[in-house]
């Protein structure tokens, strides 16, 4: 990651794009702004909210419909606001499965099968890949029959991003659905659902950020003739609501994108300060300091003292007063709500700032996040736990993968891609791809710990999937996270500028 303010005495820096992916003009127009939505709409929100409720209620009895119900909930963007009903359909889903018996759900239907096993793994249910050996043949290769099935080959391939260590049937079908729907025949399926394959193709839902994946599905499911009005209305009363709280928020913070819920706003502010400074550390590290200098600024983290930074420069020095100052307001605010404790375990997790300084920014998005956070959820978040590697390895892989030829450029320090091209004796190429190797298989650890839930809450997993989804927007297609003025500035435009019309 490049975020470096800090450069300015002609050190390997060139290349650095240095500017808030919201600048200070945008943030001082939404301190002033009169708010369309914010505080004009939630009672509108509130009635639509008990309809969806009442649909929920009518579908209990009707499998099919119940599935798409929840479905569209999600592509929406407003699952949070059902969680309970939508778990509690979903559990229901899960034990009548077993009975497949087969009066609920068209067994046969590619589609069906595919959207309950992911659905029913997003939540944390587990059901075994092997309900997709009845799509072969008697030869063992997925039925021609299906090449034409094109929501049937994207239900498979979004299915496919939910396996596990194990699921050799998914390893088969993601290449097969990929070829398929790659080469679709646009004038015999709608706009709609081309638009969906289209993106799908570059940005899997199980990789992508929730908020994100909503604001352009929406516009989609409204092209849809059967779409529902009142699905449609209140995501988008929903979405650009939360924009403007968002922008709201833009006073005290410029980026965010793991919190979007609206009981999350102090979770936000510590959590974009903490990345901020950690994404700085992070240049420090790789680029910045010296051997000498990151010696020394690594011993007064240790030590924790300001006295202790002596010999470091001034501009490393004003940095690490920051740094101190932040974990200071940090620790009021907790100790506000007698939750003292959880400084202790923020303070340790960014000790080890030098092997797993993203890390950090895990275990402080926690620190606010009410009282499903424990003592014990701490503990765990400064273990060594597979969930917590397979982030840190995504975070690193990507990123070293999709900026090495710009790192090096820059004077970067050695990459894994040149490591294993010096000691395999191996491409460039050949290089990236065995990387990329070892983040599938990271996402596959990701995946499997959802289907252990008994250690820590989901609503924990959530926030580890979500940092992981962040690094997949950055980095699947390029590094632009330094190049912040291509794809992200239009994520980011998306998200918190441009409301959906109504």
């Amino acid at each position: 990651m490049a975020f470096n303010p800090l450069l300015s005495d002609g050190r390997c820096s060139h290349g650095f794009n240095f500017a808030c992916h919201v600048n200070e003009r945008i943030t001082s127009k939404y301190l002033t702004r009169k708010f369309k939505f914010l505080g004009r709409v939630e009672g509108q929100i509130e009635e639509l909210k008990g309809e969806v409720n009442k649909m929920l209620t009518d579908v209990v009895d009707k499998p099919l419909q119940k599935l798409h119900l929840i479905n569209q909930i999600q592509r929406l963007g407003i699952e949070y606001h059902f969680e309970r009903e939508v778990d509690e359909q979903l559990e229901q889903i899960h034990k009548s499965y077993s009975r497949l018996d087969h009066e609920d759900f068209k067994v046969d239907d590619l589609h069906t099968i595919a959207l309950i096993f992911r659905l029913l793994r997003q939540h944390g249910y587990y059901i075994s890949s092997e309900v997709f050996y009845k799509f072969k043949d008697s030869e063992g290769n997925f039925r021609e029959s299906l090449i034409s099935d094109v929501c049937g080959l994207l239900s498979l391939y979004e299915a496919c991003h939910l396996r596990c260590h194990g699921d050799s049937i998914l390893d088969e079908a993601l290449p097969f659905a990929t070829t398929h729907l790659e080469s679709i025949n646009e004038s015999k399926v709608s706009t709609s659902l081309v638009k969906q394959v289209s993106h799908a193709l570059k940005q899997p839902l199980r990789m992508g950020l929730p908020r994100l994946e909503a604001s352009r599905y929406i516009p989609l499911y409204q092209e849809e003739p059967s779409h529902d009005e009142v699905l449609l209305t209140l995501a988008k009363l929903n979405f650009n609501l939360l924009q403007e709280q968002h922008q709201k928020e833009l006073g005290k913070i410029t980026r965010f994108r793991v919190y979007f819920e609206p009981e999350f706003v102090m979770a936000r502010e510590i959590l974009t300060k903490v990345i901020s400074l950690t994404s700085i550390m992070d240049d420090i590290y790789d680029v910045y300091g010296t051997l000498e200098e990151l010696a020394l600024l690594n011993e007064a983290i240790q030590k924790w003292d300001v006295d202790a930074m002596d010999g470091l420069p001034e501009n490393i020095q004003a940095y690490f007063k920051e740094f101190l100052q932040l974990y200071k307001y940090i620790g009021n605010q907790l100790a506000a709500k007698g939750r003292s404790y959880r400084l202790i375990y923020a303070k340790e997790v960014m000790k080890k700032l030098v092997r797993a300084y993203y890390q950090e920014a895990k275990c402080d998005s926690l620190v606010r996040m009410g009282d499903v956070v424990t003592e014990h959820v701490l503990k765990w978040s400064v273990g060594d736990y597979k969930i917590m590697k397979a982030a840190q390895t995504i975070c690193r892989l990507m990123d070293d993968v999709s900026s090495h030829e710009f790192e090096q450029k820059r004077g970067h320090v050695v990459s894994i891609v040149e490591l294993l091209m010096k000691y395999h004796g191996i491409s460039k190429q050949e290089a990236g791809e065995e990387l990329l190797k070892r983040v599938i298989d990271a996402w596959k650890d990701i995946n499997e710990e959802f289907l252990c839930l008994t250690i820590v809450p989901m609503s924990v997993l959530m926030r580890i999937l979500n940092f992981s989804r962040v690094v997949d927007v950055l980095y699947s297609d390029g590094d632009n996270y330094t190049h912040s003025k291509t794809k992200l500035k239009n994520y980011v435009t998306s998200l918190f500028v441009n409301p959906l019309p109504m």
